[in-house]
């Protein structure tokens, strides 16, 4: 690596402290992208566990659907769809993870029974209509985990990136550079202390 950098003291004294500062935004960085990493783990373990529960309710609900319209038939069954009010509201809300927004889902359900005469409708109908509720909720939680995991997995190639450079390009740069001014200074003292040596060998002939 090509230094060009006057060997003087106080290019030392700069060097010495760019290293020094260098070495505490690598030590930060790397703590950083540890932390990120945890999460990112952590929170996959729960998007994983997530969507399990999901397909596990996707497959329920759809049998339950099937089931009601084998029951009720698919003309009533559709008819009676209409008649279900129920509102999902999603609030929309951000926390923040070292230093990266991450969503907040959350979905309220608002029901406004009774949606039907109970005397009418088989309870298949009724358990494919609670079924699905529950998916909603566990689809926005899903959502949720999915964009986190994707904005701090972003937010730690950054990280890695730059510790990289730290640890591979300037670290080593200081390093090389403070050894070359130490070595060029020790060189011109000796020079120095060679100099004044014979200077004072002439004097005393």
């Amino acid at each position: 690596m090509r230094i060009n950098i006057a060997a003087t003291k106080t290019n030392l004294l700069k060097v010495k402290k760019n290293l020094s500062v260098t070495r505490e935004g690598y030590e930060l960085l790397d703590e950083k992208r540890k932390i990120l990493l945890g999460e990112i783990s952590a929170i996959i373990h729960k998007m994983q566990k997530t969507e399990e529960e999901t397909d596990t309710a996707l497959a329920d609900g759809y049998a339950a659907v099937n089931r009601a319209t084998v029951i009720m038939g698919r003309k009533k069954l559709s008819e009676m769809s209409l008649a279900v009010e129920t509102e999902a509201n999603l609030r929309l809300t951000s926390r923040r993870v070292m230093g990266v927004s991450v969503p907040v889902i959350n979905l309220q359900m608002k029901d406004h029974p009774p949606y039907f005469s109970s005397l009418k409708v088989n309870m298949a109908a009724e358990d494919a209509t609670d079924r699905f509720k529950k998916i909603l909720v566990l689809l926005a939680r899903l959502a949720e985990l999915k964009i986190t995991t994707l904005r701090l997995a972003q937010e730690a190639q950054k990280t890695i990136r730059k510790v990289n450079a730290l640890e591979k390009v300037y670290i080593p740069y200081y390093q090389e550079a403070e050894k070359n001014i130490n070595d060029r200074l020790e060189e011109e003292s000796r020079d120095a202390f060679s100099m004044l040596k014979l200077i004072k060998q002439k004097i005393k002939k």
